[in-house]
């Protein structure tokens, strides 16, 4: 007889797991059909793999630790198993034809997901009962999560196809909009930080490199109130500042140069114009809205500028600390993400004004620390003491511990409200401009 298991948090994560693939698959609507074998991103796959990747990744998950299932298409298991990581090595160089067709994939993707499906429902689990660590809630926890960072991978991504290969979508309205230019430096005092979660305690799911909580002392500092602007980091290229090596690193200096960097990925000059690349169309550069940029990109901006970037526990001090040394769950407080909070959980296509959302702000009075473009930190991604990789996942963080990966915090607009929780550490190379990422600024 199959190992029977809980079923109510399970009924709850299967409702989520759903939910997941409804907006991927909303996602997938927004690109015209001809263009599902475009690379929108050099360093990535084509928009076709993601189509079967999500569901690849689901089955590969499910059937080798919690069912007792057989393959019915190996060959698809493992061609959609993984992705790419945009570290250099060289581009993908395969072509439309090297895939296979849309129907093939999309009969594929239904036959795993009426497979998925059905052993959830009638609890067919592992009749060898199911390993230690191996939860079924804790792996569907996993297929949720994985999809809905998908979700935004899939977005950005598909900032960059063509505007004429997407079929426009409506776009809600930001809050709230100001013309105002000024983003003073906020005054955080010492104290001390809680960096991950602990292990062991409630019932939250965390990914490994969350674990274990640690706790940091630093001094004061001072912060931006607001992640800069394209208008504040304009300064910057009229300055020439892609073109003085003193602001860059040796390694981001090379990458710059030999990939002819001159502006911003989500930039475009006309003229004399500046404008910016909108999900769905071309506008005029809008200088309320959060600059988005490599970490090479926001380093030289530091540079520049006299400051330097938060590192991880700086930037925790300031969304979650309080001058009387307690922490919050959330920037605001202990309420759950909502609207007027921020700018998440997929509510607009593109960015907003960083002034927005004022009721978001710390207990320190920054703003927009969730939502709106995650923000990078000088601090190297790596492991807490404590950590342990997911025995069903073990490549899932360490294969980034190599120093070449840095902690990026916070959130975008695409970003699920689940992924908002103090303890998720996002992280990507200092050289991928793609991401809905921006910065702010900190000096002593």
């Amino acid at each position: 007889m199959a190992t029977q298991t809980k079923w109510s948090p399970l009924q709850s994560l299967h409702t989520a797991l759903h939910q997941a693939r409804g907006n991927t698959d909303r996602l997938f609507d927004v690109v015209r059909e001809d263009a599902l074998y475009e690379r929108p991103i050099p360093e990535r796959h084509r928009i076709i793999f993601y189509i079967g990747h999500l569901e690849a990744f689901d089955w590969n998950l499910l059937r080798d630790h919690l069912f007792s299932l057989t393959s019915r298409t190996p060959e698809f298991d493992k061609l959609f198993a993984f992705g790419i990581d945009p570290v250099g090595g060289g581009l993908p160089t395969d072509k439309p034809d090297d895939w296979p067709s849309l129907p093939d994939v999309r009969q594929y993707v239904q036959s795993l997901r009426t497979q998925i499906d059905d052993a959830l429902h009638a609890r067919r689990f592992r009749e060898a009962g199911i390993p230690e660590g191996y939860s079924p809630e804790s792996l569907l926890h996993v297929a949720v999560e994985h999809r809905r960072m998908h979700a935004e991978t899939l977005a950005y991504m598909l900032h960059q196809l063509p505007h004429a290969k997407k079929i426009p979508q409506p776009q809600a309205a930001a809050a709230f909009s100001s013309s105002s230019s000024e983003n003073p430096l906020m005054e955080i005092s010492e104290g001390r930080v809680t960096l991950g979660l602990a292990r062991g305690t409630g019932t939250n799911f965390g990914w490994d490199n969350e674990f274990e909580a640690i706790t940091v002392s630093g001094p004061g500092f001072r912060i931006n109130k607001y992640m800069v602007t394209n208008g504040e980091y304009l300064p910057f290229i009229e300055a020439e500042g892609y073109s003085r090596p003193e602001f860059w690193s040796a390694a981001d200096w090379e990458w710059k140069e030999q990939n002819a960097i001159c502006l911003p990925a989500f930039w475009k000059k006309s003229g004399a114009r500046w404008l910016y690349r909108g999900m769905f169309e071309d506008i005029a550069l809008p200088e309320s809205w959060p600059v988005y940029v490599s970490h090479a990109e926001a380093s030289a901006y530091a540079r520049w500028s006299g400051q330097s970037l938060p590192t991880e526990a700086q930037w925790h001090r300031a969304a979650y600390g309080t001058p009387q040394g307690d922490e919050r769950p959330h920037p605001w407080g202990s309420a759950e993400p909502s609207p007027s909070l921020g700018n998440f959980d997929f509510a607009r296509w593109d960015a907003a004004p960083v002034n927005a959302y004022p009721a978001g702000k710390s207990a320190f009075g920054v703003e927009g620390l969730l939502g709106n473009g995650w923000e990078w930190t000088s601090t190297p991604f790596g492991p807490f003491p404590g950590f342990q990789p997911f025995a069903f996942y073990p490549g899932y963080s360490a294969n980034f511990f190599d120093d070449n990966h840095f902690v990026i915090k916070g959130g975008s607009s695409r970003t699920a409200a689940c992924l908002l929780r103090r303890s998720f550490r996002n992280w990507f190379q200092p050289h991928y401009q793609y991401v809905y990422a921006g910065f702010r600024c900190v000096c002593d």
